[in-house]
């Protein structure tokens, strides 16, 4: 039993000598008193629990004292101070001395809570730039454009915003799907258009609306189909008719927009396509053909007319010219109108001009057969059997 005892008691003598903390050396007695050597005895050592993070016989009568921020830099942990030189731990590392033994940490710190203060209280505010200022979380005032101050955060939140740029939506988002859209003729056109805006109040732009893009697709959509359902299908695809169209979706959808005071200014409207419903296109293509060629024979026909109009006036003011000049002198004007006509009538025919007094008539008789046979087409007709 001895024997069981002795043993015992060694074992929880190894235990509390690996003890991190070190072992118990006070009045309290713990039985170790007996086995402890006799030049232990007095030594001076520190009693009570040791620091694990701080070198040995680093001041403080009980080993008690608190860890400072450069003595966690100098140790690392569990394991010890770092070693000196070169070795695999590294150099030591401390801050360089004030006059006065007293740390640099302190001022470095107080340095980059500074600095950081000073960059959230400093703003540039670009030309085509606001900002607006939040206090606390709330809305305060806005900012032009320019070298502003604010309180530094947390206590002020500045938001910066491009308020000249010029914004686009598309609609639809992509250029494959379909919006189809009833006309005032109850049928459906295909349109995609481009909304172009810019903010016009920042207050209003970040606070009144949560999702200004979405309102602007929105507004968008419900004044296009208002606006086209007062058109006709021919209109939609018309020059004049698109660009009515785009000017009162674009005054519609200011109006809508202001109501809601969203801080959006709407710069313009652009319908990029408009066609007829793909279950119809061609038929549709077919009479837009016709319609076209009908618009083409119709100008031609109007050129015609006009044409020959032109030329039935200019007649009819030649006419009043020779009447004129019949009224100065019948008989003159009479004999020149015949000389005119006759001129006009045998200049492409075969003429023999006979004088009656002392001469020998003479028709060229074989003359004038030969222009005739020239001028009737010769027809050649073979006989049946001959070769």
């Amino acid at each position: 039993m001895r024997l069981l005892d002795g043993l015992g008691q060694r074992i929880r003598l190894a235990m509390a000598g690996n003890n991190p903390w070190g072992g118990g050396d006070d009045s309290s007695g713990s039985g170790n008193d007996g086995d402890a050597p006799k030049g232990d005895k007095g030594s001076g050592k520190p009693k009570g629990p040791r620091n694990p993070w701080l070198p040995p016989g680093s001041g403080g009568g009980d080993g008690r004292r608190g860890p400072n921020i450069e003595d966690i830099f100098k140790n690392r942990g569990p394991e010890g101070p770092r070693r000196k030189g070169g070795g695999p731990g590294g150099p030591n590392f401390r801050f360089p001395q004030r006059p006065g033994g007293k740390s640099w940490f302190p001022v470095v710190v107080v340095g980059i809570i500074a600095l950081g203060l000073l960059a959230t209280s400093v703003h540039l505010i670009g030309p085509q730039q606001q900002a607006v200022v939040k206090t606390l979380g709330n809305y305060t005032r806005t900012l032009d454009s320019g070298l502003k101050f604010s309180a530094p955060f947390p206590f002020e939140t500045v938001d910066v915003e491009d308020v000249q740029g010029v914004r686009a939506v598309r609609i639809p988002g992509n250029n494959s799907q379909v919006k189809l859209i009833l006309t005032g003729d109850q049928n459906l056109v295909d349109l995609s258009y481009i909304v172009r805006w810019n903010i016009k109040d920042l207050a209003d732009y970040k606070f009144r609306v949560v999702d200004p893009v979405e309102t602007v697709n929105e507004a968008a959509e419900a004044a296009m189909r208002a606006a086209v359902a007062e058109k006709q299908l021919d209109e939609t695809f018309s020059g004049q008719g698109r660009a009515s169209i785009e000017q009162d979706v674009r005054e519609r959808m200011q109006e809508t927009l202001d109501s809601y005071q969203a801080g959006i200014r709407v710069l313009g409207v652009e319908i990029e396509k408009a066609d007829p419903p793909s279950q119809v296109v061609d038929a549709f293509r077919d009479v837009q053909v016709a319609e076209q060629n009908a618009d083409a024979a119709r100008n031609q026909a109007q050129g015609y007319a006009q044409q020959v109009l032109a030329q039935a006036q200019g007649e009819a003011e030649a006419f009043d010219k020779v009447y004129e000049q019949y009224r100065l002198a019948p008989q003159v004007t009479r004999q020149r109108l015949y000389y005119e006509t006759m001129e006009r009538v045998l200049s492409k025919t075969d003429k023999t001009i006979v004088e009656a007094q002392g001469v020998t008539p003479y028709l060229p008789l074989p003359e004038i057969r030969r222009r005739a046979q020239e001028a009737q087409p010769t027809t050649t007709v073979t006989a049946p059997g001959g070769n």
